[in-house]
């Protein structure tokens, strides 16, 4: 069965959230945990709180934590300090005090309730194996290869560009293109030879300004128009309807 991919593709980049597992929900119900325990908004505005549903994919998916922060505190008019990657999560005056704390609940919530992996995107993943193209995961989650491992499909993967692999290359988070273009190269692939699969804007606008060979939204809860407006080549809601696909210049 074909992969609904043109046939110069290579190499095929997953992100993790939305696309291989689904915890998106359990990182904004802990940012909503966190931004709880702020006065939101300005003076004269009154509390804004953090609405998960629009929130999340507006300030966070697809962004590292930090960038995440940032946005969501400009959008209502809060200033804080940057502060250090050491300050200590029941410290809410500093945004990295406010990651902190957000991963914290975030490994909780993980704790309690393990991922679960996206089945359809398992299957696809093998089927590109077996068809002789190179994988890799690309997201922002520091904590990428612990859920992963746990649901034993690490080894599915040939690079790994995750958050601590980020920081440690100094790489910016999408939308901007760095995490992207670094598996390619780890992967020894050019951009134009390699498919992007992402289910947020930030990560197909990565992908369009990074000049990938093809970009794939993964609209799980029904986001096709915003991918699709943001350059996607093609949305789906499962991989399976992707691989189903006769032609790959088509939308589904």
């Amino acid at each position: 069965m074909t992969l609904g991919l043109p046939a110069d593709i290579r190499a095929c980049l997953f992100d993790l959230d939305g696309v291989i597992t689904d915890t998106t929900s359990l990182h904004a119900a802990a940012w909503r945990e966190v931004f709880d325990m702020l006065p939101h908004g300005r003076e004269d505005d009154g509390p804004v709180p953090f609405v998960a549903d629009i929130d999340y994919g507006e300030f966070f998916d697809g962004r590292s934590s930090a960038d995440g922060v940032r946005c969501f505190l400009a959008s209502r008019g809060i200033g804080l300090p940057e502060g250090s990657p050491g300050d200590p999560s029941g410290r809410t005056d500093t945004v990295q005090g406010l990651v902190r704390r957000q991963l914290d609940l975030y490994e909780a919530g993980i704790r309690s309730q393990p991922a679960q992996v996206c089945q359809d995107t398992v299957a696809y993943v093998m089927r590109a194996r077996d068809r002789g193209l190179l994988t890799a995961v690309v997201t922002s989650n520091a904590d990428c290869r612990e859920i992963l491992r746990a649901a034993r499909v690490e080894t599915l993967f040939d690079a790994w560009i995750d958050g601590v692999v980020a920081a440690s290359r100094s790489l910016r988070s999408k939308p901007r293109p760095d995490t992207l273009l670094a598996a390619a190269r780890d992967l020894g692939q050019h951009p134009a030879d390699c498919v992007v699969l992402d289910a947020t804007r930030a990560g197909v606008d990565a992908g369009r300004s990074g000049h990938f060979g093809w970009v794939v939204g993964v609209a799980r809860t029904g986001r096709s128009d915003a991918l699709y407006a943001r350059g996607a080549d093609v949305v789906v809601e499962s991989l399976l309807d992707l691989a189903g696909s006769p032609d790959p210049r088509t939308r589904l």
